[in-house]
């Protein structure tokens, strides 16, 4: 689809990004080498997308810096510190994820989903968590829909729901995998609109996806990943206009 960045940002809340940092970075499934030896850097509140065939390692990626799979060896630096040997709890407080499947708890409304954690995992009071839920669905567009349960949004709303719970927690990073790949074609657009103006606030974003439209538009940094490595990494403009790699001249040539 064609993506359009949306009118520059003069209001709403700001965010104040950190530094992020993968070292060598590699993983495993077993006996089966998935990640191998990435190294990238995504400074503060800059957006960096990283595209490439399926398979290629990049939510694999996105599970290690958030340490829901743990990596084989390297390093993962947030704001400069190593978050491999924080407690895991801790460092999802910071780095926020979001998938492509919502996840949302069916029996609790739009407001209900983005306060539970708050609750439960920053201790606040129960007012408090609803205070901060309504701020954070008012930011993507959902006030109104506050007191809905998800079976009465669509695809698009409930993934607005589960990227408003991850903003509650107040993350330094914010990490996107395929987020609008399980969405109807006509509900992409809003999702990503929303993406391009937490980065137009300062987030700092590291997102998978297939939206290169997106990427060469919204993106400071863009990753082509092919095999579990990082073939070709740079600005949007010199990695769509003039691939160097072979490989992401092929990848290119298939998918725009």
């Amino acid at each position: 689809m064609t993506f359009t960045s949306p009118v520059p940002v003069t209001d709403g809340h700001f965010y104040e990004g950190s530094s992020l940092e993968l070292i060598d970075l590699s993983m495993a499934y077993g006996d089966i080498d998935v990640l191998r030896d990435v190294s990238l850097t995504v400074a503060p509140g800059t957006t960096t997308c990283i595209i490439g065939p399926s398979g290629s390692g990049k939510s694999t990626l996105l599970r290690g810096v958030n340490r829901l799979h743990e990596p084989k060896s390297g390093d993962v630096r947030l704001a400069g510190e190593s978050v491999l040997t924080q407690k895991p709890d801790s460092v999802r407080k910071r780095i926020g994820l979001v998938f492509q499947h919502f996840n949302l708890f069916p029996d609790h409304t739009a407001e209900q989903n983005v306060a539970l954690a708050l609750r439960n995992v920053k201790g606040l009071s129960k007012a408090e968590s609803l205070r901060i839920a309504r701020e954070r669905l008012a930011e993507v567009g959902l006030a109104e829909r506050a007191d809905h349960r998800p079976r009465d949004l669509s695809g698009g709303q409930q993934q607005r729901v589960a990227i408003a719970r991850a903003l509650a927690m107040e993350p330094e990073v914010m990490l996107f995998d395929e987020v609008t790949s399980a969405l109807d074609p006509e509900l992409v657009k809003g999702v990503l609109n929303l993406m391009a103006g937490l980065a137009q606030r300062g987030m700092t974003m590291l997102v998978v996806t297939h939206e290169m439209g997106f990427a060469h538009k919204v993106a400071d940094q863009v990753v082509f990943m092919d095999e579990g490595r990082v073939v070709e990494s740079g600005k949007p403009g010199d990695l769509f206009d003039r691939p160097q790699s072979p490989r992401l001249q092929r990848f290119l040539s298939e998918v725009l």
